[in-house]
């Protein structure tokens, strides 16, 4: 009996370590997530050169894709993204939005990975963008426009595939990219479009050249944005200055969707957004703790008391103190029937 007991001892606590290693395992696993989604991104170098051919790697979701220049990169295999319902839902080949219908509302708050070890990523324009996110002239203008000179490839700024390649109304002829993190890029006013719908592309790949079709005033591209269908200030992402991808984890406020809302760079307002989840959970605990102590604190404060005389009565008291007598009863856990003792302390605030 007592070696089963000492077994028995021995496996729980062996239990308990195994569960301590576990956790410092997942806090690491989160400091480390944490660590690489804050990382910038240098932009790839635009591919003007056609594919060559691809190879097999030992794992069947990777390949390797060659081109005619001698340069390679490794690649996830898009057949494996093919059945996903990113790219099979609200997938609609004319509709600039086609998440119209969607019942369910983007959340207060998220994050979503913009690339990983595997994706590379291409600034569509390394430039001083020209006209900004938000409204223009009374008009809603969902992206940004960047100089852009007419016959120029454009190309795709994360791997994805092609929903929409056609001429639309203002944006001229337009290509639209959805990417597997569920977030869309647009590509408007070309002057051609060289991808079709259902076309799976890599970062870096050409769909298309700079132009001035549309509602354009000159020769730029207009550049946006958009998750389920709302648009978002592209410059949260990119910084167009420097070509920079700001951060491999993108972590998005519903704010972020109003059309006044603009990039504005402040470290106060980058720790916030970046905060893990955990430290989001911390900071609310303690406001909560905060906040009953405050409330506490307000109440100790409000609290009055009374001493019982020779010839009080609740109601009398009750008439002193601007209050009822079912109140001081709940207070003081007493009756209407209960007699007062001289000196008793009651509470009637």
């Amino acid at each position: 009996m007592k070696k089963v007991l000492t077994l028995s001892l021995l496996l729980f606590c062996s239990a308990l370590s195994l569960k301590a290693q576990e956790e410092d395992i997942s806090r690491e696993a989160d400091s480390l997530r944490y660590t690489f989604g804050r990382q910038e991104v240098k932009p790839a170098t635009l591919r003007t050169t056609a594919y060559g051919d691809t190879l097999d790697t030992g794992n069947p979701a990777i390949k390797v894709v060659l081109y005619n220049n001698g340069t390679y990169r490794y690649v996830k295999d898009p057949a494996l993204h093919a059945t996903d319902s990113v790219f099979t839902e609200y997938w609609d080949e004319k509709a600039v939005n086609p998440y119209r219908e969607d019942p369910d509302p983007i959340p207060d708050r998220f994050s979503i990975w913009v690339v990983d070890s595997l994706d590379s990523y291409v600034c569509p324009n390394v430039t001083h963008p020209r006209s900004l996110f938000g409204y223009r002239r009374g008009r809603r203008h969902q992206g940004i426009d960047l100089p852009y000179p007419s016959g120029t490839p454009v190309p795709a700024t994360f791997d994805g595939k092609v929903r929409i390649s056609a001429y639309v109304g203002g944006y001229g002829n337009l290509v639209v990219i959805r990417h597997a993190n569920g977030l869309e890029t647009f590509y408007g006013h070309l002057s051609r479009r060289d991808v079709e719908a259902g076309d799976w592309v890599s970062a870096g790949d050409i769909i298309g050249l700079g132009g001035s079709t549309g509602r354009s005033t000159g020769p730029h591209l207009h550049f946006e944005t958009r998750y389920r269908g709302a648009a978002f200030d592209p410059a949260w992402l990119i910084d167009f200055e420097t070509g920079t991808l700001r951060h491999r984890l993108l972590k998005i406020r519903s704010w972020y969707f109003n059309p006044n809302q603009r990039y504005v760079q402040n470290v106060d307002d980058e720790d916030e957004i970046f905060r893990t989840d955990e430290e989001d959970r911390l900071l609310a605990e303690e406001q909560a703790k905060k906040e009953a102590a405050a409330r506490a604190a307000a109440e100790a404060a409000a609290m009055r008391y009374h001493t019982v005389r020779k010839g009080d009565t609740l109601s009398s008291i009750a008439r002193r103190y601007h209050t009822s007598v079912d109140r001081i009863c709940q207070l003081n856990s007493i009756k209407k029937s209960t007699v007062l003792k001289v000196g008793r302390r009651l509470r009637v605030r």
